[in-house]
C-alpha cells in the first residue's frame, strides 16, 4: 500500500471529533485507506452501503449502532442512505467519544449538505485526492508517469500506459453510466460526456456557460451551470474562483475550470502516451491543472485558493491566503521557467509575501528575492513550512 499523506490528518481528526467525513471521487482509494485505519483502531466494523447485505445490517440503526459503541464504525458511500444521518445524531449525542464514525462519500455536495444539516458540530471533514507527487514521485521520469496516467491508484499502478489508458476510459464510462445515476443525477450520460470532453479541451480556461451552451446545441446557460455543479460535486472537476481585492483595476470575474485528474484529461482527449501528449495544445494546460491539484492537496485546513487576473495583463496562477498572509504560485511547463511581466505586476498589486514558480525541475533554486523555482514534489514541504510560520 502507498503511504498516503492524508493519513496522519485523519488520525488527528478522529482523535478530536466523534465523526470524520472522508470525501473523495470514486476509485481514489478511500476504502483502502479506511481499511488501514480500521486495522489501527480495534475493534472496527466496516459497512459498504452499496451492498444490499450491509444496508440490511444497518436498516435499524437505533439497534445496530449502540451495539458497536466501542468500535470505529466505517460507513462507505454513506450519501446513498441519507436517512442514516438523522440516526447518527442521537447516537453521537449519547456517546460523544472521539473516533466513533468514519463516513466515506463520493459526492461532496450531497454529503456536505446531509451531514451539515444533521451533524453540525459533530463531524470534521477531509478530502482524499488522487495520488500526489509527494507520495509517489522520486525523479522526473516518475513525475512524467504520474502526470500522464493521473493519480487514481489503479491507473497509476497499471502494467503499461496502454492498460492505464484503458482503465481510465472504462472509469469514465462507468462513472457516467452508473455512478452518477446512483447519486441521483438524471442527465443523459452522453450529454455529460460531451460536456466533460469540452471542459478537457478548455482545461484551465475561464468558464463561459453561454459559449458551452451553444456548443451543446443551444441549451440554456443555466443548464450548463447545473452540469458543472454536478461534476464539481462529484469531485472530478474544480471550479477555481478569481481573487477579489480592491486594487483599483478591472478584474476578471469568471472562474477557471479544471478537470481535476490529469489522467482523466488525457483519457477524455484520447491521449494514451507521452508521445500523444507531446506537442498537443492541451499539454501546458494539463500540466497547470496537475499542479493546481498538488497545491490544493498540500495546503492546510482553512487556506484559501484563487487566481488573479486583470484586464491590463497582470496575472498569477494561484493566490494562497493563510489568514492575513498572501503567497503566490506561478505554474510553468518548462525546465527553465521565466515568469512574464504580468507575474511581477501581480506580486506588486497583491503585496505577495513570497512566491514560487512550480516547474518540472529536479531541484529548487532562487529566481529573485522572495521568489523561488521549485519542483512539484516539494510543495508539501513548502506548505508545512508556511503553516509553521516559516
Amino acid at each position: 500500500m502507498i503511504d498516503r499523506q492524508l493519513l496522519p490528518r485523519i488520525e488527528h481528526l478522529l482523535s478530536q471529533s466523534p465523526a470524520v467525513a472522508l470525501l473523495g471521487p470514486r476509485q481514489v482509494g478511500k476504502t483502502t485507506l479506511a481499511q488501514a485505519l480500521g486495522a489501527r483502531h480495534s475493534p472496527s466494523v466496516m459497512l459498504d452501503l452499496e451492498r444490499d447485505s450491509d444496508r440490511a445490517a444497518i436498516a435499524q440503526p437505533e439497534l445496530f449502532l449502540p451495539q458497536h459503541r466501542q468500535a470505529l464504525v466505517v460507513l462507505d458511500e454513506v450519501q446513498l442512505v441519507p436517512d442514516l444521518f438523522r440516526a447518527l445524531r442521537p447516537e453521537i449525542d449519547a456517546d460523544r467519544r472521539p473516533g466513533r464514525f468514519l463516513l466515506l462519500g463520493s459526492a461532496s455536495g450531497d454529503l456536505l449538505r446531509q451531514s451539515s444539516e444533521s451533524l453540525a458540530g459533530r463531524v470534521a471533514y477531509a478530502e482524499l485526492t488522487p495520488l500526489l507527487a509527494s507520495e509517489v514521485v522520486s525523479d522526473l521520469t516518475s513525475l512524467q508517469a504520474l502526470w500522464l496516467r493521473g493519480g487514481y491508484p489503479l491507473s497509476h499502478l497499471a502494467s503499461s500506459d496502454e492498460a492505464s489508458f484503458e482503465w481510465r476510459q472504462n472509469f469514465v464510462h462507468t462513472f457516467l453510466q452508473q455512478d452518477l445515476p446512483s447519486m441521483g443525477v438524471r442527465v443523459p450520460a452522453e450529454t455529460l460526456r460531451r460536456f466533460w470532453v469540452m471542459l478537457a479541451h478548455l482545461q484551465g480556461q475561464l468558464f463561459n456557460a453561454s459559449q458551452l451552451a451553444q456548443a451543446l446545441g443551444g441549451i440554456a446557460h443555466t443548464t450548463i451551470a447545473r452540469y458543472l455543479d454536478t461534476l464539481v460535486d462529484a469531485l472530478v472537476v474544480r471550479r477555481l474562483e478569481p481573487h477579489w481585492v480592491n486594487v483599483g483595476k478591472r478584474l476578471v470575474k469568471s472562474p477557471k475550470v479544471y478537470v481535476r485528474d490529469s489522467g482523466l484529461v488525457h483519457a477524455l482527449l484520447g491521449l494514451a502516451t507521452v508521445r500523444d501528449l507531446q506537442g498537443h495544445p492541451v499539454a501546458g494546460a494539463s500540466w497547470e491543472g496537475f499542479v493546481v491539484e498538488q497545491v490544493a492537496a498540500a495546503l492546510p485546513a482553512g487556506a484559501q485558493l484563487s487566481f488573479y487576473r486583470t484586464a491590463a495583463g497582470a496575472e498569477l496562477d494561484l493566490v494562497v491566503e493563510l489568514g492575513t498572509r498572501k503567497f503566490g504560485i506561478e505554474i510553468k511547463f518548462s525546465a527553465a521557467p521565466k515568469p512574464t511581466k504580468g507575474f511581477w505586476q501581480a506580486l506588486s498589486d497583491l503585496k505577495i509575501e513570497r512566491a514560487w514558480v512550480v516547474a518540472p525541475v529536479e531541484r529548487r533554486y532562487p529566481l529573485a528575492p522572495g521568489v523561488e523555482v521549485v519542483p512539484v514534489q516539494a510543495l508539501q514541504g513548502l506548505a508545512e513550512q508556511l503553516q509553521s510560520g516559516g
